[in-house]
């Protein structure tokens, strides 16, 4: 395979975004929006019909993007999106770079990267294979499978011990045009109280998460709608930090929202949340946590999606929702 990991460089809108995919889907249909900025696309089957090789599809590509809209652009082209990617930070912007499929050369660029520079790993992650001496990619590489997953677990282990020698399967995907989902909560009076604002936005995050979870889809961002008792309405919107349909991030993130909108006197009529961005979840690539407590709480996720389908929705709610919001 011939992958492209293409990085657009500060784009004035959400809008040039998508002008730019159109751009893109000139040279392969196979393209995958990373909103707000990035794009793969996987060129494989257009070399032969553009007569080129793909490091030189890619410069024209940013050629392109540069004379058309003025975007400085950097694109990574490897085997993988995880090497086109890491190729793509290799260096400055505004440049293109490429990682031949030679498996001594993949292996020489890996050796001496730092462990974060692998796509999923965080900083936890990173902190506790340092303590074990593995704190490059290099040393990854050369570690027993069975080491890395004592440390990580069998699933995490596996993942980062192919990771280490320049291996991902992940496919390019077609990108369908983002959608979003949405719940909202009336109060059916005007609610001064923060609590039960806050109340609210748990049941609704709830929600929310379950529904995502349904239709195996995650979150790039999350919008906040208030309404207010004179019908005039607030809107915040922030991205996540990574996909997501975890009720906890969701949670997280709108009582953040709602912290910033400052509605200590506020008369509020209606709480809104709506995810947007929705990828599948299939796509997502959630880091590599040792935090015993998001493991659980993503094991209780799990039952109590199982118990609402079995039982029906009130067969499981977050304990801290207050009756009146139920």
């Amino acid at each position: 395979m011939k992958i492209l990991y293409v990085h657009f460089h500060d784009l004035p809108d959400e809008q040039f975004h998508a002008r730019l995919l159109t751009l893109l889907a000139e040279y392969t249909p196979l393209v995958q929006a990373l909103p707000p900025d990035a794009a793969l696309a996987d060129v494989s089957g257009s070399l032969r019909y553009f007569g080129t090789d793909a490091p030189a599809l890619a410069e024209r590509i940013r050629a392109r993007t540069g004379g058309l809209y003025g975007i400085r652009t950097t694109v990574g082209v490897a085997a993988n999106p995880m090497l086109a990617r890491m190729v793509a930070a290799d260096g400055p912007p505004s440049a293109v770079r490429s990682l031949p499929d030679d498996i001594d050369e993949v292996t020489a660029f890996l050796a001496g990267k730092p462990t974060p520079a692998l796509h999923g790993v965080g900083p936890a992650t990173a902190r506790a294979l340092s303590s074990y001496g593995l704190d490059s990619v290099g040393r990854i590489s050369a570690a027993p499978l069975g080491t890395l997953q004592r440390i990580l677990g069998v699933t995490a282990g596996r993942r980062l011990h192919e990771a280490a020698r320049g291996l991902d399967p992940t496919p390019v995907v077609p990108s369908a045009p983002p959608r979003s989902m949405r719940v909202e909560h009336g109060f059916g009076h005007d609610e001064l109280d923060r609590s039960r604002q806050r109340a609210a936005l748990l049941t609704l995050t709830d929600r929310l998460g379950q529904q995502l979870r349904a239709e195996s889809q995650a979150a790039r961002a999350l919008t906040l709608t208030v309404r207010h008792a004179d019908r005039s309405t607030t809107t915040r919107t922030r991205t996540l930090r990574e996909p997501t349909a975890h009720t906890p991030a969701l949670t997280s993130l709108a009582y953040e929202l709602h912290d910033r909108l400052a509605l200590q006197r506020a008369r509020v009529r209606v709480l809104g949340l709506r995810a947007e961005e929705l990828i599948a979840d299939e796509l997502t690539s959630r880091q590599l946590l040792l935090d015993p407590d998001d493991e659980r709480a993503r094991r209780l996720e799990t039952v109590a999606d199982h118990a609402r389908n079995r039982f029906g929705p009130a067969a499981a709610r977050p304990a801290a929702t207050a009756p009146h919001v139920a």
